[in-house]
């Protein structure tokens, strides 16, 4: 019961909602999130630390950087929950231009191009064949404060 009561807890905002809906599109670094999302980084990491808590995310960190997933679900209950959030995102126009967003940005050369790493597609979801395009060379990259 007290596994349910976290993860619910998880979901309980739309920043938190927004993300995941993210990464049912595959790992993504960061700074991608944030690009799409809008918001300071702190603000993100914040977010990105509570959905890690309640088990919904995992991460990795490459060099400075830091990676986030959905995880593969080991229980049926937590498939289902993510099936069940892959069909809400598609039908609401904001979630919809979030995956827009972060689609011109992959087209465009995001941070992750390079680094991007499929995870195993979860069912009721359209992350199977996807491919990011390769990096630009040259592009500027933030320095780590």
């Amino acid at each position: 019961m007290d596994d349910f009561e976290i993860i619910f807890k998880g979901l309980a905002d739309r920043t938190r909602l927004r993300i995941l809906n993210l990464l049912l599109e595959g790992e993504l670094c960061v700074c991608d999130i944030q690009y799409v999302l809008a918001a300071p980084q702190p603000n993100v990491s914040r977010h990105l630390a509570y959905l890690k808590h309640s088990g919904l995310v995992l991460d990795r960190r490459d060099g400075q950087r830091m990676f986030y997933r959905l995880p593969e679900p080991a229980s049926t209950a937590l498939r289902g929950l993510f099936s069940y959030l892959a069909g809400a995102f598609s039908g609401s126009e904001g979630f919809a231009a979030d995956a827009r967003k972060l689609s011109r940005a992959i087209a465009r050369g995001a941070c992750t191009i390079s680094e991007r790493r499929e995870p195993a597609p979860v069912p009721g979801t359209v992350t199977a064949g996807r491919r990011r395009a390769p990096s630009r060379p040259g592009r500027a990259r933030r320095s780590a404060r």
